[in-house]
C-alpha cells in the first residue's frame, strides 16, 4: 500500500464516512490536534527515565484513547458510521481522574503559579498540555456546529478537559520524580 494518494493535492480529504471536505475545515483542525497531541506524548514518553515502566504504560493507553478520540472527531455525529467510531466512554475520564489524584497526592501542595518547565518530561508534557486544549477548544467548536443535540461527542470533550488536567499534574510528577524543581513565577 502506498503511504501517498494524491486525493488531498487540492485541499481536500475524506471523513471515514467518505464525505470530502476541506481541510481546513473545523473538524480536520480537531483531529488534527489530537494528532498532534499523540505525537508529543510520544516525544514526552521517549524523554521520560527509564525506571517508568508503569507511566509509559499508562501515557500509552491515553495515546490509544486518542486514537478513538480521533476517529470519532472524524465521523460526523450523524452517519451511520459514527456508531462503530464510539464516543470514549465517561469512565475514561474517570480512569484520569484516579490517575491525577494517584499523583498528585505524592506531590507537594501548589500555591503558587508555576512556570512551564523542568525537566526534559515534564517540558513536554506542559506543550502537550497546550495542545490538548486546542484540541479541546477545535472538538468543542465541532458540537457547537452539530446539529445532534444530543451531544455525541461528550465522552471526548470530558476526556479532552480532563486530560489537560492530568498533563499538568504529570509535569510536575515528572519534575518532582527527576529531582528537579518547579519553576515558580514570580510576578
Amino acid at each position: 500500500m502506498k503511504i501517498y494518494t494524491g486525493g488531498g493535492d487540492r485541499g481536500r480529504t475524506s471523513l471515514f464516512s467518505g464525505e470530502r471536505i476541506a481541510k481546513d475545515d473545523a473538524r480536520v483542525e480537531a483531529y488534527g490536534d489530537v494528532d498532534e497531541l499523540n505525537s508529543l506524548l510520544g516525544a514526552l514518553i521517549a524523554a521520560l527515565p527509564e525506571d517508568c515502566d508503569d507511566m509509559v504504560r499508562e501515557i500509552q493507553q491515553i495515546q490509544g484513547n486518542l486514537f478513538r478520540v480521533g476517529a470519532c472527531l472524524a465521523t460526523s455525529g450523524d452517519d451511520p458510521s459514527f456508531d462503530t467510531t464510539r464516543d470514549l466512554p465517561l469512565e475514561s475520564a474517570r480512569e484520569l481522574e484516579e490517575a491525577i489524584d494517584r499523583m498528585d497526592g505524592q506531590l507537594p501542595r501548589l500555591n503558587r503559579f508555576i512556570l512551564p518547565g523542568g525537566h526534559p518530561a515534564a517540558c513536554w508534557s506542559h506543550v502537550a498540555r497546550c495542545v490538548c486544549r486546542r484540541a479541546e477548544r477545535h472538538a468543542v467548536r465541532i458540537v457547537r456546529q452539530s446539529p445532534d443535540s444530543n451531544d455525541p461527542y461528550i465522552g471526548t470533550l470530558t476526556y479532552l478537559n480532563r486530560l489537560s488536567d492530568y498533563l499538568f499534574v504529570l509535569a510536575r510528577f515528572c519534575n518532582q520524580a527527576t529531582h528537579t524543581s518547579d519553576i515558580t513565577w514570580e510576578p
